[in-house]
């Protein structure tokens, strides 16, 4: 399989999210692939998004963000769990989408519903912090038999500090997927 092209990130964020639904999410690892299917996910729309991490500006935890679209951008959260963006749209934009769950396809060990789950599983950490997912370790890919999926819009979770941002629905899931973080 191969990563998907560059020009696949450099777009509107809520597309990339929607449209990051049913592929693969791959890291080479050790000579082992795992593989995980892309079930959720979260959009995060650059400064003027209160749930954002850019909301507040370009800092050392954000300025991946803020880089050329297709790279990852992982941190960790409660000093314990790691969870991965995908950077989306133009150099400058500080916008990405929260991977959030994925469906077990090859070599996941655990759960990977919810995002701390999904890079423990996947085994991303913050040394993948600024990786090009257009390379042939941690990227995606499209799943060779895929087919249309159903998407289901929700409010995020967990952003109840972002204002009216908070009920905005920018979290996509896979409807009636079982591997979803929840409903």
């Amino acid at each position: 399989m191969q990563a998907l092209p560059r020009s696949f990130y450099n777009r509107d964020t809520t597309l990339v999210a929607r449209e990051l639904l049913g592929k693969y999410l791959i890291h080479r690892l050790d000579g082992v692939e795992r593989i995980g299917k892309i079930v959720e996910v979260e959009a995060y729309l650059g400064p003027h998004d209160l749930a954002a991490h850019t909301s507040k500006g370009i800092t050392p935890r954000t300025q991946v963000m803020f880089g050329p679209p297709g790279h990852a951008y992982v941190y960790l959260i409660y000093g314990m769990h790691h969870c991965m963006n995908v950077v989306t749209e133009a150099d400058g934009t500080g916008a990405a989408v929260l991977l959030r769950a994925l469906e077990p396809i090859s070599n996941l060990p655990g759960s990977a519903s919810g995002p701390g789950r999904l890079c423990k599983a996947m085994a991303i950490n913050k040394s993948h912090y600024g990786q090009d997912l257009c390379g042939s370790v941690l990227f995606i890919a499209e799943d060779p038999d895929a087919g249309p999926v159903d998407i289901v819009e929700r409010p995020r979770i967990g952003v109840d500090y972002a204002g009216e941002w908070a009920t905005k629905p920018l979290r996509f899931y896979i409807d009636g997927n079982p591997y979803i973080s929840r409903k």
